[in-house]
């Protein structure tokens, strides 16, 4: 049997979708996920737990989902997470527990969580720094974590040409390419801000020249005929998932509120398996 890849199109989709439920810029969404995976949803990382398309690590994934999945429909999965007296979260069950970071691999769910990550960072960060967080402020916070990130902002507005090697040992350590200059000079705050925005401009503006929500906007799934629309030529795997998550937004007005995209139900699989049949006639 062959399996579909995940394709561009797909992604695209699903950040589209996250940041229109959650308010988080599309282009950010968009330049992070270039700049951590690729825009690659399989993505692993060969030094730490990270993985998917936002290169969540375990804790974090666990973090996120426990306190924002039975927001999105994954109360199964935020529901099975526990909090030791030390903070550390954990799963009882090893099944339960590789299925909710398999879900860092869906595109639908990766994105959501990352916009709802990067919605926390914002008010936090905004709320200590007493200006607006930019794309860059919150990409900090991904790679650095928040307390991380808020000690570096601060002491970058107070110092700009402070070393941020000075101030990060541990973290200059692990990435030294992003602390230290080709020279192997330590480079200050300022500097490490910059080459980050750059970089984050970069991705987002080389993801795709046509990425735009509004691509992404003209798809439509008629739920009588059984009939996807969609705006950019997309593959059936494309339409299946942007179908999925339709239905989605429809469970919250039927009494199949707890249905997930996530999680399908006979009856929602069962629409699935004749959209598949149709489009495949």
């Amino acid at each position: 049997m062959t399996v579909n890849p995940i394709t561009t199109g797909r992604i695209q989709s699903a950040i589209a979708l996250a940041s229109s439920k959650t308010g988080v810029d599309f282009d950010y969404l968009l330049g992070q996920a270039k700049l951590e995976s690729g825009l690659n949803a399989n993505a692993k990382a060969g030094t730490s737990s990270a993985s998917g398309l936002y290169q969540f690590i375990e804790q974090s994934w666990l973090s996120v989902v426990k306190k924002h999945g039975a927001e999105h429909g994954m109360a199964w999965a935020a529901n099975s997470i526990g909090q030791s007296s030390s903070g550390r979260l954990s799963v009882g069950d090893a099944g339960t527990k590789a299925a909710i970071l398999a879900l860092r691999n869906d595109p639908n769910a990766a994105s959501l969580m990352a916009a709802e990550y990067a919605s926390d960072n914002k008010a936090s960060l905004e709320g200590t720094l007493n200006r607006p967080a930019s794309g860059t402020d919150l990409y900090m916070a991904h790679f650095m974590g928040l307390g991380g990130a808020t000690k570096f902002l601060k002491t970058m507005q107070a110092n700009p040409q402070a070393s941020g090697a000075a101030l990060f040992p541990a973290a200059a350590r692990a990435n030294h390419n992003v602390f230290y200059d080709s020279n192997n000079q330590p480079r200050t705050l300022s500097a490490i801000y910059d080459r980050f925005a750059d970089k984050l401009g970069g991705a987002a503006a080389g993801a795709s020249a046509t990425a735009t929500p509004a691509n992404y906007a003209a798809q439509a799934l008629d739920m009588n005929g059984s009939t996807v629309i969609t705006g950019s030529n997309e593959s059936a795997d494309d339409a299946l998932a942007w179908a999925t998550t339709a239905m989605g937004r429809f469970a919250g007005k039927t009494t199949q509120a707890a249905a997930s995209i996530l999680r399908p139900t006979p009856d929602t699989a069962r629409l699935a398996y004749m959209m598949l049949a149709r489009l495949g006639g």
